[in-house]
């Protein structure tokens, strides 16, 4: 999703059941934290699904190919993301056998997870890398574990440089958008609330939330940023937040409409959910190692796989 848990905008009912938190590791496996980067112009999003093109799908087949495995490797990732979204901060983990991770330099002094990062790039296509593949601590889930996950979106109105090299995380506004009036409109949603009203609806699952920052600001070359960050996002959860506040951007609402809109327990109709390659999730963050598992525990309690 553009985030969820597990959009924004910030999903993928096809995950879902991997997402479940997974098998629990036994002694013979190890479970390895992969943190990765993908531009999604080209990909039908995040979760794997039949004759699509996705980032999970690509991991999945590397992975499967590297390690030799008989059946597909199982990734579970901190937040899906929607066709068009692109990821900088992106965290995953899987669970690999022992001797299959030792195995893995093979005749080479380099430590398993260097080796395991080299061999994905050679295999992997170009818009999507792993940076680091390291064992995770006691506990750790990729997606239950994470404490909090911040997204980036760009909007480039008549006012900034239009970067045609930035064409695909960039989305361009042909009306001058009002950075201050944005930034007030979207203060006012931080906090613990139910967004219903700007969340696509999932049969059983919550959407209150806690919303720890919503922002704006202009950066040097005129793009307007939003940094939108929440402990966990629902179903098209960030675009329809940024959605919400650019008409008051645009002097169209006053500032305190994007507040009322949130009173509504269903989706608010009028809120246009901006485009996707706008969107970028930066930094999925966890909490100390000795808290991972406990932190894990919470939010399954909280929120059941969607």
């Amino acid at each position: 999703m553009d985030g969820s848990n597990g959009s924004g905008d910030a999903g993928g009912a096809a995950e879902a059941s991997a997402a479940r938190g997974a098998n629990p590791v036994t002694t013979s496996a190890l479970r390895v934290r992969l943190d990765l980067a993908y531009d999604g112009t080209a990909f039908s999003g995040w979760a794997a699904q039949p004759a699509l093109r996705t980032v999970q799908g690509e991991l999945t087949a590397a992975l499967t190919t590297i390690l030799r495995s008989a059946a597909p490797v199982r990734v579970t990732v901190a937040g899906r993301t929607d066709a068009g979204v692109h990821a900088r901060g992106q965290v995953a983990h899987v669970d690999l056998d022992l001797e299959a991770w030792a195995a893995l330099p093979g005749r080479s002094d380099r430590d398993p997870g260097v080796a395991l990062v080299s061999r994905l790039g050679g295999i992997l296509p170009h818009d999507v890398v792993v940076h680091r593949a390291q064992p995770a601590p006691p506990g750790f889930d990729a997606r239950f574990s994470a404490t909090e996950r911040r997204y980036l979106y760009r909007i480039a109105d008549v006012e900034a440089v239009r970067d045609p090299l930035r064409r695909h995380d960039t989305v361009w506004w042909r009306r001058p958008l009002d950075v201050e009036a944005m930034d007030e409109a979207a203060r006012s949603l931080v906090g613990l609330r139910d967004f219903a009203a700007f969340c696509k609806q999932r049969e059983g699952a919550t959407t209150v939330r806690t919303l720890l920052d919503f922002s704006w600001s202009r950066l040097p070359d005129g793009v307007l940023a939003a940094t939108v960050r929440a402990d966990a996002f629902c179903h098209s959860m960030v675009r329809a937040l940024v959605g919400a506040v650019v008409p008051v951007g645009e002097g169209r609402r006053p500032a305190d409409w994007p507040r009322a809109l949130q009173d509504r327990r269903d989706r608010a109709a009028g809120i246009h959910v901006m485009p996707p390659h706008g969107l970028s999730l930066e930094e999925v963050v966890y909490p100390a190692d000795a808290q991972l598992a406990d932190r894990a525990v919470v939010t399954r309690a909280r929120r059941p796989p969607a």
